[in-house]
């Protein structure tokens, strides 16, 4: 069948939906909670590190490696060097394995918002709710394909009409939401002290645990070793500066990151018991915002403002990550786009379901202990991303040399003014820092070392 790449109508088009992959439910979700557990400012301070070298690094390296091959991550790596062509397989598993319970996790949110936007907020607020809720099969399933449904849609329609226009619509709204609620949490009484423990750094905090964290978070946030910055990479016009777009998305990401934060940990400040509350962790967002919410005036209008904006985060990454398996099944099938999300499609309602009923009849099926989205949530953020994260740093710095990404980045005559720091962070730092990451979180998994 005729296969026809797609490609970003600008710069513009490419920083928006890279953004869009980048901002999901890892910076909505997963970063206010993990800032407020690992000592606020001075996780926020090491984060922001982290992202301006580590992050900045990895991400450049992606990004031309799919530009300069024209191709996804499959075909990128052998197309560069054939006995390297394995990395390519194992990044194709992360988005293979992470969009079916992504979204399950979009289709709670989906759930939620119409929850809040249909009044029956209260009914949210209630300490069962949720866990009545994820226990059933048939409405965790129904939200799960509807959130489903709306990211094929969207990929269905190709790169520039789907996916660059719906990021380029939905980003905008995003970041005008985000600040939105963050300026009314800091309105309330009691807010200040949680501005402060979020934005001043206490280096009594700091610990090797707080780097680590951040250092994961980043994975995570950014969308790196998941093969979709390749896959945008592809898409990617040869007259755009691959070094400015990636400071441009580190904005965008870092920024609603940050923002996410300056919602939540005021907002438990305000209202609830902060001690308490920060300890919460991933229940964070459905079993304790819910509440939060309602205690504020004009609660209602807030979480229902709060969940689409999450909504809005989750589908943006969700399209990257069908995108990219899409565009696996387009090089290496030669199909068309449209066969390519009929299979992918399915693939994914396939997977998802495990991870809905995971959380009701199934419950007592565990892998190592757990259930089958937490296991599939490790099995991809705390082993595989880390390994690909690893051998492209290898396959960069040692095989392939980091001249030919520099290279890259170079052509049409732009400069690379962080070309310095790209190779001594590629080479040197970032193999460290992942082997890291690797080693605790595999110890953190089975209980030997706490993160």
């Amino acid at each position: 069948m005729e296969k026809q790449r797609g490609n970003f109508s600008g710069r513009l088009g490419f920083i928006m939906a890279a953004a869009g992959s980048a901002v999901g439910l890892g910076n909505i979700w997963r970063f206010p909670y993990l800032a407020a557990q690992y000592g606020g400012g001075i996780f926020l301070l090491v984060y922001l590190v982290l992202a301006v070298t580590f992050g900045f690094a990895l991400m450049t390296a992606e990004i031309s490696i799919g530009r300069k091959t024209g191709l996804s991550a499959v075909e990128a790596f052998r197309k560069l060097d054939k006995k390297w062509g394995f990395v390519g397989y194992l990044s194709a598993l992360v988005p293979v394995i992470i969009l079916p319970y992504y979204s399950v996790i979009g289709g709670w949110v989906t759930k939620y918002f119409w929850v809040f936007a249909s009044g029956e907020g209260i009914a949210a607020a209630s300490s069962d709710y949720f866990g009545g809720f994820v226990s059933q099969i048939g409405q965790p399933i129904g939200w799960f394909l509807a959130f489903i449904g709306i990211t094929a849609v969207i990929v269905w329609f190709g790169v520039e009409k789907g996916v660059e226009r719906v990021s380029k619509i939905l980003m905008p709204i995003l970041v005008i939401l985000s600040m939105f609620i963050a300026a009314y949490a800091l309105t309330m009484d009691g807010a200040m002290d949680g501005l402060k423990y979020y934005i001043i750094p206490n280096f009594s905090h700091f610990s090797v645990k707080t780097v680590l964290a951040a250092m994961g978070q980043l994975f995570y946030s950014m969308s790196l070793a998941m093969g979709i910055m390749i896959t945008y990479g592809s898409y990617m016009r040869k007259d755009n500066s691959i070094e400015s777009s990636v400071r441009h998305i580190e904005i965008f990401d870092t920024g609603i990151a940050f923002l996410a934060g300056l919602m939540i940990i005021p907002s438990i400040f305000a209202v609830g018991d902060p001690e308490q509350l920060l300890e919460k962790g991933a229940s964070l967002m459905f079993e304790v915002l819910p509440q939060l919410f309602l205690a504020m005036p004009a609660g209602q209008f807030v979480g229902a403002a709060f969940f689409i904006m999450v909504f809005f985060a989750a589908l943006t990454s969700s399209i990257s990550l069908m995108e990219t398996v899409v565009s696996i099944f387009m090089d290496k099938f030669h199909w068309n786009r449209k066969l390519s999300c009929i299979a992918v499609f399915a693939i994914i309602i396939l997977l998802g379901i495990p991870s809905s009923l995971g959380n009701g009849v199934w419950s007592g099926i565990k892998i190592i202990g757990m259930d089958f989205l937490s296991f599939f949530d490790f099995i991809s953020n705390s082993v595989i991303m880390p390994i690909v994260a690893l051998l492209t740093c290898i396959f960069v710095g040692y095989v392939l040399k980091t001249s030919a990404i520099e290279h890259e980045v170079e052509v049409s005559g732009h400069s690379f003014k962080a070309r310095g720091l790209f190779r001594i962070v590629i080479k040197y730092f970032a193999p460290i820092c992942i082997v890291l990451i690797l080693i605790t979180s595999v110890l953190d998994a089975f209980g030997i070392f706490k993160l």
